[in-house]
């Protein structure tokens, strides 16, 4: 019998990538990764030119399909292996990334009539241009009094669906109408591989409030937000919401042709990305928490109890990992502003020595920070470059840095910015801690993690615990073989749950970060600091980067 392999496929936020793992053992065979032609659109809008306002983010759709069409056929070629070898795929996707459809799965953008409505468009993850309508969505929460928001932190972010959705029908009412369905991208992939309209349990309860037995969020409310939203779920978000583990259906004979996988391989329902590392990290245990650290950084805790953390981005029953709650919280921005150091202030004289030693920027940027003794820069940062997911939950939130002197060096910057992230994160661990969610183990995956050990042991310090890291780069991917393998089940070679799939298929740990606790105490002054601006600039005691963005729009 030949072996079975799994394929998990995970869109982000600059690319897509394939990743081919053996169902026996979770061995990684091959990956292969596409940049996104397009990238994320947020300067102007490439049909027209016009110039998209602040806080504006999207993608193209036909991007998606290009990667998918690629990254397939190209894994496979390269590891040597038949789709027919293939029992199962898996699909995660940044989320909430969504938009408007026609019935058949045609993107309104990608049509004549439509491609010049920058509402038309993909709204990816970090659109928070949105934050308006999640005001008035909070407000109108709070009046009424509901309490279906209690298990995601009472409050909705401007990066769920809803204020998307909310946005569209607002400045495009057109759109809205003309739409059959306003779709998560994970979603839509799947709808392109089985033919099915199906939505996923995690971006379904995470981005749009579902819980099982309960539903949505209820006609009343949606009526009083604007009574255009009057059978919403019913209709534009309609579908049927599928349990992980489920099957989303089976690559049809035009998919299989167009995207390199063999007629009928089991299709599982879609994940969020960062949700879907748990599967290949192993974590299943309450007080277990991980990490996927790259662009941005999420952070999940499991817990055996419905706990009600204020400012985090859910508690879902099963949201990783069966039987039990997952919390999630996050950072909007973490390798993103590193990028952005990189890219605007790094000299002319540092890329000069960056290319002789033959590192990019960022690389040689990081190393001179690394250089530095903790404090030594004397900058303290606030990591909202992208505003801030947990747990101020406000999407107009901006970066800052203090201390800046004349003797600031661009390696000075960076290393705040890299403690900035480090004081965020701790932020929601301490936001864990306040509701008695001890951490049992904090287990790290991503592009950081497994490629900035400076990074790695600064995060160490500051939380003053181990952190874990695995052999896989590509957690959320291999998380995706994983659930795929599942979906496909033990008459496909796969396997009859997720204990058995993830004991047999999980990444081994192959590092540990220690705390350092003499770098922890000074790291404990800074984080008091940054602990002062946070709760002032972020709490009301200065509405200053609100005022700027509205002088600026």
């Amino acid at each position: 019998m030949s072996t079975k392999y799994t394929l998990g496929i995970d869109f982000g936020t600059l690319s897509g990538r394939a990743v081919l793992v053996s169902v026996s053992d979770g061995v990684q065979i091959a990956s292969e990764v596409r940049e996104y032609r397009s990238g994320v659109i947020s300067g102007v809008l490439p049909s027209t030119g016009e110039k998209l306002p602040d806080g504006w983010a999207l993608q193209d759709p036909s991007d998606y399909v290009d990667v998918l069409a690629a990254v397939v056929p190209g894994v496979l070629a390269k590891a040597g292996v038949s789709p027919d070898d293939v029992i199962g795929v898996g699909v995660d996707f940044t989320s909430s990334t969504a938009f408007p459809v026609y019935a058949d799965g045609t993107p309104l953008c990608l049509t004549d009539r439509w491609r010049g409505e920058k509402n038309a468009w993909c709204k990816l993850w970090k659109h928070h241009s949105t934050q308006k309508y999640a005001d008035r969505l909070n407000e109108v929460y709070a009046r009424r009094g509901d309490d279906f928001l209690s298990h995601l932190g009472d409050r909705f972010s401007p990066e769920w669906m809803l204020p998307k959705v909310l946005e569209t029908l607002t400045e495009a009412p057109g759109v809205y109408e003309d739409c059959a369905y306003i779709i998560e991208a994970g979603d839509w992939i799947n709808l392109l591989l089985t033919g099915r309209l199906t939505r996923g349990y995690q971006p379904a309860a995470y981005k749009s409030s579902y819980l099982p037995g309960r539903g949505y969020p209820p006609d009343a409310f949606l009526e009083e937000v604007d009574p255009r939203l009057r059978g919403l779920f019913s209709g534009r978000l309609g579908g049927p919401v599928l349990p992980w583990g489920s099957r989303a259906g089976t690559v049809t004979p035009e998919a299989a042709a167009r995207f390199g996988l063999a007629a009928g391989t089991a299709v599982a329902p879609a994940l969020c990305d960062a949700h879907a590392g748990a599967f290949a990290l192993g974590v299943c245990r309450p007080g277990d928490l991980f990490g996927i650290l790259g662009t941005s950084n999420c952070y999940f805790i499991l817990s055996d109890t419905d706990e009600r953390v204020p400012g985090i981005c859910g508690c879902v029953p099963d949201g990783t990992v069966p039987g039990l709650y997952c919390l999630e919280a996050g950072l909007c921005c973490a390798g993103d502003h590193f990028a952005w150091a990189a890219e605007n202030v790094c000299p002319y004289e540092y890329r000069l020595e960056a290319d002789r030693r033959g590192i990019s920027p960022l690389r040689l940027l990081i190393g001179k920070a690394a250089e530095l003794e903790p404090g030594e820069s004397g900058l303290v940062a606030l990591d909202w470059w992208n505003g801030n997911r947990s747990v101020l939950v406000n999407g107009l939130l901006s970066g800052a840095i203090f201390g800046l002197t004349l003797s600031t060096r661009p390696e000075h910057i960076m290393r705040a910015l890299i403690e900035a992230t480090a004081f965020g994160t701790r932020t929601i661990f301490d936001a864990f801690a306040s509701q008695g969610l001890g951490v049992g183990s904090f287990t790290a995956a991503g592009g950081i993690a497994g490629k900035d050990p400076f990074t790695m042991q600064l995060y160490s310090d500051v939380l003053h615990l181990p952190i874990r890291v695995t052999s896989t780069l590509q957690a959320p991917a291999a998380g995706s073989a994983v659930h795929a393998a599942v979906a496909a089940g033990p008459e496909a070679g796969g396997y009859s749950g997720f204990a058995s799939a993830m004991e047999a298929m999980k990444a081994p740990v192959v590092k540990v970060y220690e705390p350092d606790a003499d770098r922890g105490r000074i790291y404990d002054r800074l984080y008091a600091e940054y602990t002062r601006l946070h709760d002032y600039f972020g709490r009301g005691g200065s509405d200053v980067m609100l005022r700027l963005r509205d002088i600026r729009g």
